[in-house]
């Protein structure tokens, strides 16, 4: 099957923008000699859905490739925690919905540790997120040959890394343009295929990433 040629761009984000730079944080300056305290970085969403994944994981490194463990201080209940990641997850249901304070995540040497700001999460019903994708109509197949069956598009969207987790299907092939609304505070990443008169996808067009806040 002939593979359709299609590229995705990402516009203007409503209620969201892109994120600051993470936050850093460090053990005591006056550690002895040969041990350097751990450092933890990392900015945690502050607000998710009620049935909708929850996820973070921050980035930590030691300096003295020293083995490091992870805690959590006011885990929401709804959460799930990796003392060998720092990741914290879950799914809040309808009964969660809620606002849960003074969750602080920490990581340690053995020796010294380093803790992230203390941050909340709140849970509520719906999302203000919205994301604009624009992309040019494809006009050819993968081989050169001229496209005459354009039918519509595909639109995949995901939070984090991993499989796509959504799929809008527009039936339009003079549609160029698509609003993602009701996204939760996180990284997006999105890509976009074509289909034909026959229902023959293209393949995944470039990944495109936005942080709603």
């Amino acid at each position: 099957m002939r593979n359709i040629i299609l590229a995705i761009f990402a516009g203007p984000i409503l209620f969201g923008c892109l994120s600051a730079e993470d936050s850093l944080s460090t053990g005591d300056d006056g550690n002895p000699p040969g041990n350097s305290a751990p450092t933890i970085a990392g900015n945690p969403a502050a607000s998710t859905k009620y049935d909708e994944a929850y996820e973070f994981e921050p980035n930590a490194a030691d300096a003295d490739g020293d083995t490091l463990a992870f805690d959590v201080q006011n885990m929401p209940p709804w959460a799930n925690f990796d003392v060998l990641t720092g990741r914290l997850y879950g799914e809040p249901s309808l009964a969660d919905i809620g606002v849960y304070n003074g969750i602080i995540i920490s990581v340690s040497d053995d020796t010294h540790s380093a803790s992230l700001p203390v941050f909340s999460i709140t849970v509520s019903q719906t999302a203000e997120g919205v994301v604009t994708l624009s992309w040019v109509a494809p006009t050819e197949n993968s081989d050169g040959s001229p496209l005459m069956d354009l039918a519509g598009y595909k639109i995949y969207y995901r939070k984090n890394s991993g499989p796509y987790e959504e799929a809008v299907r527009i039936d339009n092939p003079g549609v160029t343009t698509f609003v993602v609304e009701q996204l939760s505070p996180a990284t997006y990443y999105f890509a976009a295929t074509a289909f034909n008169l026959s229902d023959v996808e293209s393949s995944f067009s470039s990944e495109v990433a936005r942080t709603v806040l």
